[in-house]
């Protein structure tokens, strides 16, 4: 992350990225759906479809769980959000 981005006290708290271990939503595979984008938890390493996706599994992971930052797992992207936060942060 760049020293000038904001970034919040969930974002601070992560030391090692979590990478997704397969390129596949978790949650669409057991139903046999499609997803458009995928997105790894950074508390506990799930790795789901986003809100474009139909089922929209990682924002559902969060209202469940609580846990806050995700990052994005489309090759070539390096930024993350938080949810309870609403804040955007890319990273190098």
């Amino acid at each position: 992350m760049s020293q000038e981005e904001e970034v919040c006290s969930h974002m601070k708290a992560i030391k090692e990225l979590k990478q997704a271990k397969e390129y596949v939503c978790e949650e669409c595979i057991k139903i046999g759906s499609d997803w458009v984008h995928l997105r790894t938890c950074q508390t506990c390493g799930a790795t789901l479809c986003c809100d474009q996706s139909p089922h929209k599994h990682m924002t559902q992971h969060y209202h469940h769980t609580s846990h806050p930052v995700v990052i994005s797992s489309e090759p070539g992207e390096s930024w993350m959000w938080c949810y309870p936060d609403k804040l955007f942060a890319e990273y190098s």
